[in-house]
């Protein structure tokens, strides 16, 4: 049984609501007003500045990429800009896993008038079943022209009236047509719910859950879904009715996201024609955003990569571009790439093989886009005839399904996207642990490894400190301040300040979205009471600087992994990004609020325990750190098929098996940390690895140094809230 996120969400950690409890029932506390941003309505769109940070740099990218592509001329330059985008596909998405048998299982044979269809499904990897319907047209029986047809993002996949037409429309005209289902969709949803009859996500979702764990494992969910094109023609290549010269694909949305990556990695389909999906990143990120998993390859945009190299790799084999003018897809992104793929093919010398059908339309197929779809396969998969649409007398759902219950998930035990992911999370597991036999020599290229893969980059100090107001407690003053970096770079932060310092500074890092409770800055408060000053910044992405327009086709929990997947693109996690706000502000905060060489203690909940974590071992030398409820570990989260979505922006794509969390605590020390933990029955506390930096304080020589406090459950919590002060 699924035991959190999925199932129910996790219950609100009794050590904070007895913390909260102490801090708040503390005489003489108002609802103060901590907004800075309120005062400042020139930046009322400082929520979106993750965003659209994460947009600029990508559009930095993009502009070095249209550079190199205006410099190539001639069919020379093409074929090495074809081999070079070649190894940056291989580099984002492989390397591809070893070919295994396919065991195929045809399930049973529809007899239609003028047709067949025979329901059957293989294995694209052990385990790893693809239903599947093969549409063979009725008299020749061998060689015909093939056509992989894949399905956008719907429950029913291939099955749906609207797919199912233009498969029925290919077969009477001739071809033989092979539809899978891909992961989540179809037979093949992946977290389904029998006693809802349907999965617990949507389609889109069903691929963004488990592929934000992929990510975190340094793989990707369009990895296995390029995979299982590619065995899909393998599967095809061993049917005699199968003409292996004559292979083309097609599919629309999700389908023109499958059908273009298939074929910029397969060399063996000879045509095809993505429908509404191919446009530039620089317009998708500026309309739609990044879109679900399999759609982000990742550090894409980062190695130079656009959707027209999807059609430039492949040239001068046949591609028809079939688009819209209000798909969701941008139409001028559209264009654009039109025009620069057709200067590939020009330089090929056959220009000819790139075609654009545009239609004034929606997100939607419609009858000259599909009567010109048919014409492009029947030209350039030598089978030619009528190319005009036809009525079709589509199947029931219940007729094309390949199991007897219509789900994998309860007929035959296939394996998911979850279970591939946690067999790499295994690898990466025992990998990291053989890392940490040597934790000394492991911990010591720390730095640089979490530096590279976070996307981390140190800058200067630039921008301005700007003093937004101060008010008078009896104990203390709160100052706000604004540091303004550019239109899209500003921090805004308040300082709690003691009448009476005990020369304790602690910077505190949550996610302060409820400006007007007194209850959500109660440590702040507590900790200034007790003589220390606090520094409490809003960091991209929170606070008021969050959450940001941008919710997306991947949007759970609150928490939009679209904007994460914007930094998959670019290689920039949103850590990195909020160690080097930390970074920024900490200098302001030394030269201009006379804080200057202040030891600084760091103090984060939840998530943020992975921004303090990440800022301390890229070049923050905090004096002490504590911990209160750190998130889980990276390696708990890619192991865990119910995950909580909420700590996915924490995370780092590719952190494992580098490195986790635990590795950065243990980097720390000798150095005093602590770390609160609530015991929650359901969760094995070995999940955060702690026995890791156990060893490291050990090693030193200061395991006292090392205070791991776990709530019992509503004993001795006043003694808890002492030696939680007390340690600071």
């Amino acid at each position: 049984m699924l035991k959190n996120y999925i199932v129910h969400k996790k219950n609100t950690s009794q050590l904070f609501i007895v913390l909260l409890f102490l801090f708040s029932s503390i005489a003489g506390y108002s609802q103060t007003n901590y907004s800075v941003l309120d005062f400042w309505t020139y930046y009322s769109d400082a929520e979106n500045v993750l965003y659209k940070q994460q947009s600029e740099l990508s559009f930095q990218s993009l502009d070095q990429r249209k550079q190199d592509i205006a410099e190539l001329r001639t069919i020379n330059d093409w074929i090495v800009r074809q081999e070079l985008v070649k190894e940056k596909l291989n580099e984002s998405v492989g390397p591809f896993p070893e070919k295994t048998p396919l065991n195929p299982v045809i399930v049973k044979k529809i007899k239609k008038e003028g047709y067949s269809v025979e329901k059957l499904y293989f294995e694209s990897m052990p385990g790893v079943k693809v239903t599947a319907a093969f549409f063979l047209p009725e008299g020749k029986r061998k060689n015909l022209p093939t056509i992989i047809y894949c399905s956008g993002h719907t429950d029913l996949a291939f099955r749906s009236d609207v797919y199912q037409h233009v498969i029925l429309n290919l077969v009477k005209k001739g071809f033989a047509v092979l539809a899978f289902d891909p992961y989540g969709q179809g037979e093949r949803i992946q977290y389904f719910d029998e006693g809802m009859g349907k999965s617990r996500f949507g389609s889109t979702q069903e691929h963004s859950y488990p592929g934000a764990q992929l990510f975190i494992n340094g793989s990707s969910s369009s990895k296995y879904m390029i995979w299982d094109g590619i065995r899909t023609v393998d599967y095809l290549l061993t049917r005699k009715e199968v003409d292996k010269d004559r292979i083309g694909i097609t599919g629309r949305s999700g389908g023109g996201t499958q059908s273009s990556h298939i074929a910029a990695f397969d060399e063996r389909i000879k045509a095809a024609a993505p429908e509404c999906y191919l446009t530039t990143l620089e317009y998708q990120l500026k309309s739609g955003g990044p879109q679900d998993a399999e759609q982000n390859f990742p550090r894409g945009i980062r190695l130079g990569l656009d959707h027209a190299d999807l059609l430039e790799v492949r040239a001068p084999k046949p591609t028809l571009m079939i688009t819209t003018t209000r798909d969701i897809f941008s139409i001028q992104g559209a264009r654009d790439t039109y025009d620069e793929a057709r200067k590939a093919f020009k330089a090929f010398g056959q220009e000819e093989n790139l075609v654009k059908i545009e239609d004034n339309a929606g997100h939607k197929s419609t009858l000259k886009n599909r009567e010109a779809m048919y014409a492009f396969f029947q030209k350039h998969l030598d089978n030619p005839g009528n190319s005009k649409d036809e009525e079709t007398t589509p199947f029931p759902v219940q007729e094309l399904h390949v199991t007897e219950t219509g789900q994998l998930a309860t007929s035959l035990q296939s394996k998911f996207l979850f279970d591939i992911n946690r067999n790499v999370a295994q690898s990466n597991k025992d990998i990291l642990e053989e890392k940490r036999s040597n934790l000394d020599q492991h911990l010591q290229g720390l730095k640089k490894k979490v530096k590279e893969i976070s996307g981390f980059e140190a800058n200067d100090k630039t921008g301005k400190l700007i003093f937004s107001g101060q008010t008078d407690f009896e104990t203390y003053f709160l100052n706000k301040y604004l540091i303004v970096q550019s239109e899209h770079k500003i921090i805004p932060f308040v300082t709690f300040e003691p009448k009476q310092a005990s020369g304790q500074t602690v910077l505190y890092l949550d996610n302060l979205n409820e400006k007007k409770s007194d209850s959500l800055y109660a440590l702040p408060l507590e900790l200034v009471k007790n003589g220390a000053t606090v520094i409490a910044p809003d960091l991209p992405g929170f606070g008021e600087l969050g959450p940001g327009y941008l919710k997306g086709d991947a949007y759970f929990s609150n928490t939009s992994y679209n904007q994460w997947f914007a930094g998959i693109l670019n290689g920039k996690s949103t850590v990195a990004l909020h160690a080097e706000v930390i970074i920024t502000l900490l200098q302001f905060c030394k030269d201009e609020l006379k804080l200057g060489d202040t030891k600084i203690i760091g103090m984060a909940k939840g998530g943020f325990a992975s921004s303090l974590l990440h800022t301390s071992i890229l070049g923050v030398d905090f004096d002490k750190i504590a911990l209160i409820n750190p998130m889980p570990s990276f390696q708990n989260i890619v192991s865990d098929k119910g995950y909580d979505p909420k700590f996915i922006p924490f995370t780092v794509a590719g952190a494992l098996p580098n490195y986790d969390l635990p590795d950065l605590s243990a980097a720390f020390a000798p150095k005093k940390m602590m770390i609160v933990q609530e015991k929650d029955a359901d969760e094995d506390q070995s999940s955060w690895h702690a026995d890791v930096v156990k060893k490291q304080y050990a090693s030193k020589g200061k395991q006292a140094n090392l205070s791991i406090v776990t709530d019992d459950s509503g004993r001795g919590l006043q003694k808890l809230f002492d030696v939680f002060m007390s340690h600071l």
